[in-house]
């Protein structure tokens, strides 16, 4: 059933709305959703991909409802001028694509102005990771004889020596430890639960870390998070990224890391040495193995380089 929202008026042309770009946006992002039951998030992102299209449409005096192909093109390639990455673009030409399906279901338009347009191509970025050498330096980073340096360093211990998500780590609870057995039980995405083994190192932190410095920081309060705040609650995953750039500073590490920089080494240096794909897979709560190739890209580059440095014929 068309929502016969783009009447005729006495002259034939479309009425008022089709002249009121952010009103076709609204109608459509209510259908979309009512549909598709999509996040906040999704059609933040849609509604502001096509006003984005729709101001320079709209600069360029074309209606956002009557674009052609050409001028979605138009509109992609200043945009590709502009430094806009391929990722950007595919998504951007995905909300433009559901947009004028809208229309064309609507019975709006008789024709898709974006279906002959191809998806860019988007090649995988690599994971950026950091040497051995370099994990040790951050790793020595925090003040162990301060408890929150201590909690600091336990925590990028984990990180390392186990590859969890950083969400995963901050909601670490003290059930989730088995110390007799070294091993963390991760709940990790769509509640999947992961027993990953960790090594004598990060153990050690974790005991004297429980043993000591934990009870320091809490003071008097009480909570089952294992790595608490000063408040005594959870610490969120911006104060811990806030916390590994100002050690990564400090260690001087100067690669520009993400607050899975950790997680990229611990998978990437298991790799390097020897470690099989399908284990680090399993390690990394990856439900599919070919998220996990992606670091065999970065191993296969590191041996290539191993080679040409040491073999007599490299």
């Amino acid at each position: 059933m068309a929502h016969n929202f783009l009447h005729s008026d006495a002259n034939g042309s479309g009425d008022s709305l089709s002249r009121d770009p952010k009103t076709v946006i609204d109608r459509f992002l209510d259908a979309i959703w009512m549909e598709r039951g999509l996040s906040e998030n999704t059609l933040g992102a849609y509604r502001a991909d096509l006003l984005a299209l729709n101001n320079r449409l709209d600069s360029q005096g074309v209606e956002l409802v009557q674009a052609t192909r050409a001028d979605v093109m138009d509109y992609i390639s200043w945009r590709v001028e502009g430094g806009a990455k391929p990722r950007s673009t595919a998504r951007q030409l995905s909300s433009f694509r559901r947009f004028y399906r809208y229309l064309l279901r609507e019975g709006v338009r008789s024709e898709d102005p974006t279906a002959q347009i191809a998806m860019p191509k988007i090649g995988r970025a690599l994971p950026q990771s950091l040497s051995e050498e370099e994990v040790e330096s951050l790793l020595a980073a925090p003040n162990v004889s301060d408890p929150l340096g201590h909690r600091d360093r336990t925590m990028l211990e984990v990180l390392y020596a186990a590859g969890v998500r950083v969400s995963e780590l901050i909601n670490l609870k003290l059930t989730q430890i088995n110390l007799n057995q070294g091993v963390l039980r991760i709940i990790g995405k769509g509640d999947r639960e992961r027993l990953i083994p960790m090594g004598d190192e990060a153990q050690d932190w974790l005991r004297e870390f429980i043993a000591g410095p934990r009870g320091e920081i809490l003071l008097e309060r009480q909570t089952e998070y294992l790595f608490p705040t000063r408040r005594g609650d959870r610490m969120t995953r911006q104060a811990f990224w806030h916390i590994i750039k100002r050690y990564a500073k400090k260690a001087g590490v100067a690669k520009k890391l993400s607050p899975h920089t950790l997680r990229h080494a611990f998978a990437t240096h298991l790799l390097n040495n020897g470690a099989d794909l399908r284990v680090v897979q399993l390690l990394l709560g990856h439900s599919d193995v070919s998220t996990t190739q992606i670091y065999t890209h970065v191993a296969r580059e590191r041996m290539k380089e191993l080679h040409s440095r040491h073999h007599p014929r490299g």
